[in-house]
């Protein structure tokens, strides 16, 4: 597999982001492509539950602490202090995939759609300020821009969308 494509999902919390984003991964994953996922959390989050064994590990210093079954594998790296990887050095840890499906990181300079529901916390529309972002997925009719403009829960033609700017073949 070549360098993997990467597209974006970005919108305001509430927007719809993971929604469509499972979404499409599903759909990607139908036509037959290989897909991996970043997310990126505002927070301090935990994959493993207190008590458990990986966490007992963590918490007594591991820098890295790998946890494998028959039927998975997750590598959690604890930054002890260090600054939050570069956006580059995430994706140069991913597995070669077709398609890398970005949620949040919505200031990196990849093709991206917005998300836009009217129940969002804030409805500040991010495209005109982005150059990245190459459409609209709403739960409402948007009118103020030039890009195209889907409905959020068409995942058909946002997949199809997706495949057109990443240059995607089936």
């Amino acid at each position: 597999m070549s360098q993997p494509r990467t597209f974006g999902i970005a919108g305001w919390k509430n927007s719809g982001k993971t929604g469509l984003m499972v979404r499409l991964v599903s759909e990607m994953t139908r036509r037959g492509y290989v897909v991996s996922t970043v997310k990126h959390a505002h927070h301090d989050f935990d994959i493993d539950k207190v008590g458990a064994d990986s966490y007992r590990h963590r918490e007594a210093g591991a820098h890295e602490v790998t946890i494998v079954s028959s039927t998975r594998f997750a590598i959690m790296h604890e930054l002890r202090g260090a600054p939050e990887p570069s956006f580059e050095e995430i994706l140069a840890r991913l597995a070669p995939c077709d398609l890398i499906l970005i949620e949040g990181y919505k200031r990196e300079p990849i093709p991206k759609i917005e998300a836009r529901r009217l129940e969002s916390a804030n409805r500040e529309p991010l495209a005109p300020t982005d150059p990245h972002i190459a459409a609209i997925a709403a739960d409402h009719p948007v009118t103020d821009t030039e890009l195209p403009v889907f409905d959020l829960d068409d995942t058909g033609a946002i997949a199809d969308f997706v495949e057109k700017v990443t240059g995607l073949r089936r």
